[in-house]
């Protein structure tokens, strides 16, 4: 029986590997040429009764501790005049909750621990029938299960379901300040070990050091519409000029979130939040079905990765349990997945409504201190 999975990102590298533990072969198939291609985004918070359970299944939660940040979990939450409303510093010996990992590093662990040739590189999916994969290059392969693990635009996604992702009213201008210790240790002080929040009326700041020692600024507009970016006049293609049309946006914001943004350098990346909606099912097909975000994308506030490498887990983990009955095996996968992640999309689409709301940051704060 030949499992296919369609996209190398988290979910789908964690099914392979579950799937690797439990004595099953399977093949995936990425569209990128190789494995460092294009970068893979900042960090990334595992929660530990679903990214790290994952894992966990995966037999790798060691490697996991090795690669793993616990002071990331620091968090400072603050008013746009610069008031501090929250400071959560983690303490040296605090259980490993929500740690944050390098998502790259993570996939990476994921990588390693594959047989070679497990991941087909270079292979751009374009549509599946009767048992065939055909891609962009005229290749095709065979197929007994078709996994799609291809990530919010997946083509695998219109064999079950005619949905597609919706803009959310969110954009976000994601910036960096490179080596943060040695060019702005006053700046590197201010945003702390894990994550600064500044919250406004439809506008947000967001700071989280990477373990590389970039510092990732994520700019939010919330309430606008899809093409926000081309309407702004933003020259995205000008990264000094960007800079300078950003800072105009919080120009009545703490000097110190001005600092923040003027000290990004030229990487500049503009980025239109889409989700699928919430609750999302289709009828159960034999033959194939999905995980991650072309399952259930969800807004960026903590809880796609973690639902899409504990999808590949409990996918795996219900192949092994029924090696001989396929169909028996997604089913099962699917039930439990639909209501799993109905849950945490409700919840992502709570804080969605909070960082998009007037008082944000009051709002914010009784979210993580609730009476």
């Amino acid at each position: 029986m030949t499992i296919a999975i369609v996209g190398a990102g988290l979910g789908g590298l964690a099914l392979a590997r579950v799937l690797h533990v439990n004595g099953i072969d399977a093949v995936v198939y990425e569209r990128e040429p190789s494995r460092g291609a294009r970068g893979q985004g900042g960090m990334l918070d595992l929660h530990s009764g679903t990214g790290q359970r994952a894992i966990r299944e995966a037999g790798l939660i060691d490697r996991f501790h090795a690669i793993a940040r616990p002071e990331g979990q620091d968090l400072r939450l603050l008013e746009p005049d610069g008031t501090l409303l929250l400071q959560e510093d983690t303490p040296d010996d605090a259980p490993l909750e929500r740690p944050e990992v390098d998502r790259a590093d993570l996939r990476d662990l994921l990588l390693d621990s594959l047989p070679e040739h497990t991941v087909r590189w270079g292979h751009a999916f374009e549509s599946a029938d009767n048992g065939l994969l055909h891609f962009a290059d005229g290749r095709g392969a065979t197929y007994d299960l078709l996994v799609g693990a291809d990530g919010a635009n997946s083509r695998v996604r219109a064999l079950l379901t005619d949905a597609r992702p919706a803009h959310t009213g969110q954009n976000v201008v994601e910036l960096g300040i490179p080596d943060i210790d040695r060019t702005h240790p006053g700046l590197a002080a201010m945003v702390g070990r894990g994550n600064y929040w500044v919250l406004g009326n439809g506008q947000s700041l967001s700071a989280q050091r990477n373990g590389d020692g970039r510092v990732r600024v994520y700019l939010s507009f919330h309430n606008t519409a899809e093409d926000w970016f081309a309407a702004s006049g933003i020259p995205f293609d000008d990264p000094a000029a960007t800079r300078v049309r950003l800072i105009d946006l919080f120009a009545d914001w703490d000097p110190r979130v001005i600092a923040l943004i003027a000290a990004c350098d030229d990487t500049i990346l503009p980025r239109s939040i889409s989700t699928l909606p919430v609750g999302l099912t289709w009828p159960s097909t034999p033959g194939v079905t999905l995980l991650g975000d072309a399952a259930h994308l969800m807004p960026p506030v903590g809880q796609g990765a973690n639902m899409a490498l504990l999808d590949g887990a409990l996918l795996g983990l219900a192949l092994a349990a029924h090696p001989d009955d396929f169909p028996a095996a997604v089913e099962e996968y699917e039930r439990e997945m639909f209501e799993r992640t109905s849950a945490a999309g409700r919840q992502s689409a709570h804080v969605q409504e909070i960082l998009a709301s007037p008082d944000a940051s009051q709002k914010m704060l009784a979210f993580f201190q609730p009476a």
